[in-house]
């Protein structure tokens, strides 16, 4: 009989994984807010709207856009957590691409002096969407092995530099709106014609790493991509499939992968509303462990960062 867990975990809704797979025993979602044509929204994780009826009403005109986490909202999961007396990990959407985990921190600052004993750590994620769903995918399952809130922490901020994710976007518009990229990029990536293939770098931002003529051709470049980045990657091992409205090219995502690289535990997610709003219908991506991202700083940053912990 498996021994009931050590912690709890606090989690945020844009890690786009299945209600079904977090809605666990002290697990804690925090939900993202989105503000569409129709007004504001929290992130539900699909229990209100369906990914189609909302990837549709974006194909329509509809332009949502999202803010951090509500004070309130952060706020309350941590007293929550605190007032448990269960020791908790909060697994935060990366602060690259939002405010709230540092939010978070300084609500976290209020709390303990509130509550001195209570045993919290918040970790940046440094991922989004579903890239941050596998480190949540695999946090449930070091949890449910016995890891205590301080060790399951410590694993999170290394576990967090293999986590290796590539999409791919219809086009860069979306992203150039929400701030997420620059302008010079999506004026090159609109006039190219192509599909923008993007990853997350080590600091949890954005990166434009390839483009493709075409959507096949890129879910091939997606697949190579896979390839030369999974190393020595075990049969056990998850990869998530994540989409946004486009069933056809993440079952033909799936098939590919399968043909390519044999059995794997295939996990397939619909992109949530609020990174929905960002990268727009028919964004795809392929999630997956594999080598350390800290190994594709260039040298300039690699002494930059050296420097750094020299001072």
């Amino acid at each position: 009989m498996q021994s009931k867990p050590q912690c709890n975990l606090i989690i945020d809704s844009c890690c786009d994984l299945p209600f079904a797979v977090v809605n666990r025993e002290g697990v804690t979602i925090l939900p993202y807010p989105y503000i569409g044509n129709d007004g504001e929204h929290k992130d539900d994780m699909y229990h209100s709207i369906t990914p189609h009826d909302f990837y549709q009403s974006m194909r329509d005109g509809n332009c949502p856009s999202t803010t951090q986490v509500t004070l309130e909202d952060c706020q309350r999961a941590l007293v929550q957590a605190a007032q448990s007396g269960v020791p908790t990990v909060f697994l935060s959407f990366s602060s690259g691409l939002s405010g709230s985990f540092d939010l978070a921190c300084v609500v976290l600052d209020q709390v303990r002096q509130d509550y001195p004993e209570a045993e919290i750590y918040a970790v940046d994620t440094k991922l989004a969407s579903v890239a941050e769903g596998l480190l949540v995918y695999e946090a449930l399952r070091q949890r449910e092995n016995g890891l205590t809130a301080r060790e399951l922490a410590q694993w999170a901020e290394e576990a967090r530099n293999f986590v290796n994710e590539i999409f791919m976007v219809e086009d860069l518009t979306t992203l150039h709106r929400g701030g997420r990229i620059p302008a010079s990029v999506a004026f090159a990536g609109g006039k190219l014609d192509v599909k923008p293939l993007l990853n997350i770098s080590s600091d949890g931002k954005l990166s434009l790493i390839g483009v493709a003529r075409g959507r096949k051709k890129g879910l091939k470049q997606m697949v190579e991509y896979y390839q030369k980045r999974a190393g020595e990657a075990s049969p056990e091992q998850c990869v998530v499939i994540g989409g946004a409205d486009c069933p056809k090219d993440a079952e033909r995502l799936v098939d590919m992968m399968k043909k390519a690289e044999g059995d794997r535990l295939f996990l397939e997610c619909n992109i949530g509303p609020v990174i929905g709003s960002h990268v727009g219908p028919g964004m795809i991506a392929l999630v997956f462990w594999g080598t350390d991202k800290r190994e594709e700083l260039s040298v300039a940053d690699r002494i930059a960062r050296k420097i750094k912990s020299e001072r």
